[in-house]
């Protein structure tokens, strides 16, 4: 059973950066396409950054253009969000997930089988 595990959260303030982790077990991620979405309150899930399998392809939210860098490390079977520049709108709890079709991504959560619980970020003014 694939399992996703992010750590890396937590209270900044406006203009810190964050680095959040995803740790995979289970099987080896570079099966996988992965993705970051997040969640605010009263909001759907939204996309935030995707990498394929080989880190060939990378994909942003556009208000995250320039701020955010999505990595990975398959030898570590790990996934990680570099934010930089934190605003207080990238408040949420950030959630990673994994999906099948490893060379493609894809921006639509649906297309993601495993997903984390999800780790807070909180940006205050």
């Amino acid at each position: 059973q694939v399992q996703l595990v992010e750590s890396g959260g937590g209270l900044v303030q406006a203009g810190d950066s964050l680095r959040l982790s995803c740790a995979v077990s289970g099987r080896a991620i570079n099966n996988y396409k992965m993705g970051w979405f997040r969640q605010t309150p009263g909001k759907e899930r939204e996309f935030v950054a995707a990498i394929s399998a080989n880190s060939g392809i990378t994909s942003y939210a556009d208000s995250m253009k320039g701020r955010f860098t999505i990595s990975r490390d398959n030898a570590k079977n790990t996934m990680y969000l570099q934010m930089n520049s934190l605003k207080t709108e990238d408040t949420g709890v950030y959630s990673c997930a994994a999906g099948r079709n490893p060379y493609y991504i894809s921006r639509n959560p649906t297309n993601y089988n495993y997903w984390g619980q999800g780790t807070q970020v909180t940006v205050s003014s």
